[in-house]
């Protein structure tokens, strides 16, 4: 069944091209951008952020050398800027310790700043053809429900459980066609939700199709508990221009421009 799913999902991905403007990037620069903006990002909404970088810094020595206001300018709307940050500092241990060439090694790049395991696998296949498997969202999704899985996604069997399974199924000579199409099929058809079943080519051995368990698939252990915050914004304006202001305070948006404002303890 394994080797049923590999050839049946190359075949599916050798047909269906997603149209993403990284699609098919070798550079190792532009694929590590690319990963670090896609994190807790849509590639569609990413896409344009993408592009600007790619014009604002085209090479890993015009991002090391820029000014970290100027970073956070563009990355304006995306939310976790921690990443700007993490891409940042990165850029600058690449020109420093590689001499401003991304490592075509596992562990060297896993080093980086903000680099977990699936970016550096990423970076690995898709840059160098190295045989790393990549596990993201959309993959946790696919395998749980084809093998019919139900260990928790977010617990640490779940993720060793997930991580040796794709790397068994990983076909080392064409890791980077495989890679992109378990995540594309994953964000393309096997959706979070309303998954497109009636257009799956790996309908006939799915698991979780069979069990009628695909909005049950994957499984988490826990939910992830949200903290409403209320703020009143004040616009001042004068002579045609606004006033803004650069948070400094230790928070989820520090560094950034925003209106003066006032948190609420409540509503």
């Amino acid at each position: 069944m394994s080797d049923w799913f590999v050839s049946n999902l190359l075949d599916w991905g050798g047909r269906v091209v997603r149209p993403l403007a990284w699609r098919g990037e070798r550079d190792a620069y532009r694929i590590l951008l690319s990963e670090i903006l896609l994190q807790q990002t849509r590639a569609e909404q990413g896409q344009p952020y993408y592009l600007r970088f790619v014009a604002a810094f085209p090479t890993v020595a015009d991002l090391a050398g820029a000014v970290e206001g100027d970073i956070l300018k563009l990355w304006e709307g995306l939310g976790y800027y921690a990443r700007a940050r993490n891409l940042h500092k990165a850029a600058k241990q690449i020109m420093e310790r590689h001499g401003g060439q991304l490592p075509a090694d596992y562990a060297a790049l896993r080093a980086l700043s903000g680099v977990g395991d699936y970016t550096a696998s990423a970076i690995a296949s898709f840059a160098f053809d190295l045989p790393y498997a990549v596990v993201d969202g959309n993959v946790y999704r696919v395998l749980s429900r084809f093998f019919g899985i139900e260990t928790p996604i977010d617990t640490t069997k779940g993720k060793k459980e997930f991580a040796e399974l794709a790397q068994r199924l990983l076909p080392a000579a064409k890791a980077a066609a495989y890679n992109q199409a378990i995540m594309d099929f994953g964000a393309t058809l096997c959706r979070p939700a309303r998954p497109l079943c009636a257009e799956c080519p790996l309908q006939r051995d799915c698991r979780a199709f069979e069990l009628g368990k695909i909005e049950a698939l994957p499984q988490k252990s826990k939910k992830i508990a949200k903290k409403q915050r209320y703020f009143y914004y004040f616009v001042f304006e004068y002579a045609g221009q606004v006033y803004l202001r650069q948070r400094v305070d230790k928070d989820v948006w520090q560094g950034l421009y925003d209106f003066p404002s006032v948190e609420l303890s409540d509503r």
